[in-house]
C-alpha cells in the first residue's frame, strides 16, 4: 500500500468529519432557535402555561444537545479507527 493512498484516505476522512461536525452544530443551533421561538410564542399566547412550557422546552433542548454529542462520538470513531483505511488494506492484500 502506497503512503500517498493512505494519506489521501486520512485527509479525505478528516475533511468529511469536519463537514459532518459543522452540519451537526448548525442543526443543533437551528433546533435551539426553533425551540426557544416556539416557547416564547407559547408564553405570549398563554402566560399561565409558562412553567409547563419551560419544562418541555428544557427537555426538548436536552434531546437537541444529545444529537451533536452522538455525531461527535461517531466522528471520533472515523478519525481514530478509520474503517476506510482498513478496507483499502484488505482490498489491496496488505
Amino acid at each position: 500500500m502506497s503512503p500517498e493512498l493512505l494519506v489521501s484516505i486520512y485527509s479525505s476522512t478528516a475533511i468529511s468529519v469536519g463537514i459532518i461536525l459543522a452540519a451537526a452544530g448548525l442543526g443543533s443551533a437551528l433546533g435551539w432557535g426553533l425551540i426557544c421561538s416556539k416557547y416564547i410564542e407559547g408564553i405570549a399566547r398563554q402566560p399561565e402555561m409558562r412553567p409547563q412550557l419551560m419544562g418541555q422546552m428544557l427537555f426538548t433542548g436536552g434531546l437537541m444537545e444529545a444529537f451533536p454529542m452522538i455525531i461527535l462520538g461517531m466522528s471520533m470513531w472515523f478519525v481514530f479507527a478509520n474503517p476506510f483505511a482498513g478496507a483499502v488494506k484488505t482490498a489491496l492484500g496488505g
